[in-house]
């Protein structure tokens, strides 16, 4: 558990004055578990429609599906396994989902070399390692307020978000370098490896959870439905939730369209399209920065609306880049250092609004709520864009992806979201 100085009184509530999270071991451990995981996801990102792209010729169809499947079978882990992870120990998850995505991401080379590497494999690989760090998420998002105080809370997840950006920067850089030099196998070799480091950063982890003794339910969906209540008996999470889903279908049109854009319609190379996602990571360096002062400045709800707008408005830099001659790569690069940055503060600032708001004990349902909204809507917005990219072309459909996106910001704006200031003390308390 937490380490503590000494003793105050919150509303008439004992508490403790935490130490500084850089001299709390536990969370540093966590911390460079998360950085080593954060690392493999993003080459697994970037590696696997690279090797679809180049090394099985892969149609948008084939690439729709391939992004569809990285997300989607997550919402049946939110579905039926968020309750087992808020009942259970969140180490224990952590360090099975990470052994896990390893021992999926070894199949790929293993084909490779055998000759047999076809799609289909991709799709399995995408959707099994998909499952498993959606399982990883929810775990990481209810572990954190059980490691560190509650005062905390917005201070780690700032430190979680910033190895997240550094990531960024060096995982889809790598990715594509790696590929160029050592193969795309021996790449994905070296990602399942990050997997098995993680974990056992994760096994060193001395402090012991307080046990859930909440029973299971009977009914397979009784624990999503716990976590569904949760949100919308709480205005401002339902508005957030409901604004988010709505962006996320607009979110898919680029998951389907970024990467076949930058390889084919602008002919980048594969190392140039990596360098330019990881410049991404460098913008939510700065986000992370500014998260705190933004969100004091102007209050805890404008922040949340300006940082979605912010990353949505940069969103609009990747159509531009078509046929803008010198500054197509000016262009794209401002689109991951500006847009990252602020997608970056708009994380940190909901996923501690959440763990702030609701009960400890229903966090990974919760978590399970939001990463359903994202498995429902990044498919559905990916294969309707590929719909209108038949029809309008790609760099029209990104448009449209960009205007829809903006409309839900305005919803946001208008809402009770732009009057709420900050986290009441009670619950911070709690």
């Amino acid at each position: 558990m937490p380490r503590f100085n000494d003793l105050r009184s919150v509303n008439g509530a004992i508490r403790r004055d935490p130490q500084s999270l850089w001299s709390h071991r536990d969370f540093l451990r966590l911390w460079t578990a998360q950085g080593v995981s954060a690392l493999g996801s993003r080459l697994t990102r970037t590696v696997l429609p690279i090797v679809a792209v180049k090394s099985l010729g892969a149609s948008p169809f084939d690439l729709s599906i391939l992004g569809a499947l990285s997300v989607a079978p997550g919402v049946a882990v939110g579905l039926l396994a968020s309750g087992m992870i808020d009942r259970t120990s969140k180490q224990r998850a952590l360090i099975a989902m990470d052994l896990t995505r390893a021992a999926l991401l070894l199949i790929l080379p293993a084909a490779a070399l055998l000759g047999l590497l076809a799609i289909w494999q991709l799709w399995l690989v995408a959707a099994l390692t998909g499952a498993a760090t959606m399982a990883f998420r929810m775990a990481d998002t209810a572990y954190l307020p059980r490691l560190v105080d509650p005062d905390q809370i917005l201070e780690g997840n700032a430190k979680l978000q910033t190895t997240e950006a550094i990531a960024e920067i060096g995982g889809p850089a790598a990715a594509g370098i790696l590929i160029q030099m050592i193969t795309a196998p021996a790449a994905i070799m070296i990602d399942a490896l990050s997997f098995v480091w993680s974990a056992c950063w994760l096994s060193r982890i001395r402090a012991e959870e307080e046990p859930n003794t909440e029973e299971a339910p009977r009914h397979p969906l009784a624990d999503i439905v716990t976590g569904w209540r949760a949100c919308f008996a709480r205005p401002l999470m339902r508005l957030l939730l409901l604004a988010q889903m709505l962006w996320l279908v607009f979110g898919g049109f680029f998951m389907a369209l970024y990467m076949i854009f930058l390889l084919r319609e602008l002919a980048l190379g594969e190392a140039v399209v990596g360098v330019i996602i990881g410049a991404g990571g460098v913008g939510a360096l700065w986000g992370v920065l500014i998260v705190g002062p933004i969100s004091r400045q102007l209050g805890y709800g404008p922040a949340l609306v300006i940082c979605i707008g912010g990353w949505i408005a940069a969103t609009a830099c990747v159509p531009l880049a078509q046929g803008a001659g010198a500054l197509t790569l000016p262009l794209l690069f401002a689109q991951q250092l500006l847009g990252d940055g602020f997608l970056a503060a708009f994380l940190i600032l909901q996923v501690s609004m959440q763990q702030a708001l609701l009960p400890q004990e229903i966090q990974a349902r919760v978590a399970a709520v939001f990463h359903i909204a994202e498995g429902i809507a990044l498919p559905a917005g990916a294969f309707i864009a590929v719909s209108l990219a038949n029809v309008f072309g790609i760099a029209h459909t990104l448009w449209i992806a960009v205007g829809g996106g903006l409309a839900s910001v305005l919803f946001l704006g208008f809402s009770k979201l732009w009057t709420f200031r900050e986290l009441p003390a009670t619950a911070l308390a709690r």
